[in-house]
């Protein structure tokens, strides 16, 4: 499958997905605004490296998705979502394998500059990351070619992420920290359930078991009312678990109901028409994040 090539640093930007990375800046955003209301406060370095590190993550694991698709006959002709670099004959697959281990390599320097400033946790993390980056859609036993994307997609870009955040600023993890990155968690699995509704047809003819290919389209759907819903809720766990103090992070909430635009797409489109709904549903993401951060930054007494 070929298409016209963009210009290099545009067919790379493609690659990276740059729609899609706010998953990655909505949880390190969380973690920073519970770092920032408490004694220690937020650190600003610490904070940085976090989400470079996250982002580096992200895009390590689009970058080795776009090849392992292509090297798995799971990209197509009959592909229905965006066209993959790969796959389009914009990059070669050598190029992206070679891009795929330089991404995560500027990932473990990230990390080893945050294994400096919180020691030898974040080396753990580290390691664990990159490898369920590469596991994600490489290796014999992928993790997406087997159902288990959800769950990689919902723990790393979730809990992960907003405690490991919290814990390079305040030296300390916390279990609310970790629960706070249940919302943006199940955000990141709604983008992945439009993809995977969306390729349903070609995944199946070239294996690739995601949930929405298991269980059906109806699955797939009921799955991502399900994601959105889950994240309204967490706000009111997280405000009385943590205290009333912390009652404008229930902003975060009044976000998810502008979703019924992209909730129509998701119940009555299919194919390349849901490829709105990946971007709409990332930008919710966002919203969601900003005002979570900001509600709960904003301490009242």
């Amino acid at each position: 499958m070929t298409s016209p090539a963009p210009g290099l640093i545009h067919r790379w930007l493609l690659a990276a997905r740059p729609k899609t990375l706010w998953a990655a800046v909505g949880p390190v955003m969380i973690g920073t605004a519970m770092a920032s209301t408490t004694e220690a406060g937020a650190h600003a370095p610490s904070a940085w490296m976090a989400l470079a590190g996250a982002i580096l993550l992200q895009i390590g694991t689009n970058f080795c998705n776009d090849y392992a698709d292509f090297i798995k006959g799971a990209d197509t002709d009959r592909r229905t979502g965006p066209a993959r670099a790969v796959a389009s004959g914009w990059i070669t697959p050598r190029q992206m394998l070679i891009a795929t281990i330089l991404v995560f390599t500027l990932a473990a320097l990230v990390c080893g500059w945050l294994v400096l400033r919180a020691g030898w946790p974040l080396i753990l993390l580290g390691v664990v990351s990159i490898a369920a980056g590469v596991l994600y859609t490489a290796g014999p036993y992928p993790l997406a070619y087997v159902g288990l994307g959800d769950l990689f997609v919902l723990v790393f870009f979730g809990p992960v992420a907003t405690a490991g955040s919290y814990y390079v600023q305040t030296l300390e993890f916390s279990w609310l920290a970790a629960a706070a990155g249940i919302g943006p968690g199940f955000l990141s699995v709604a983008i992945l359930t439009v993809n995977n509704l969306r390729d349903r047809i070609s995944d199946t003819e070239a294996g690739k078991r995601t949930l929405a290919v298991r269980f059906g389209a109806g699955f797939a759907r009921v799955e991502y009312m399900l994601c959105l819903l889950i994240a309204a809720v967490m706000p009111f766990v997280l405000v009385a678990w943590a205290g009333p103090q912390h009652r404008n992070a229930l902003a975060a909430t009044l976000i998810l109901f502008a979703s019924w635009p992209v909730i129509r797409l998701v119940l009555t489109r299919t194919g390349r028409e849901l490829n709105p709904g990946l971007g709409m549903t990332a930008l919710l993401l966002l919203a969601y994040s900003l005002a979570f951060s900001i509600g709960w930054a904003m301490v009242r007494t």
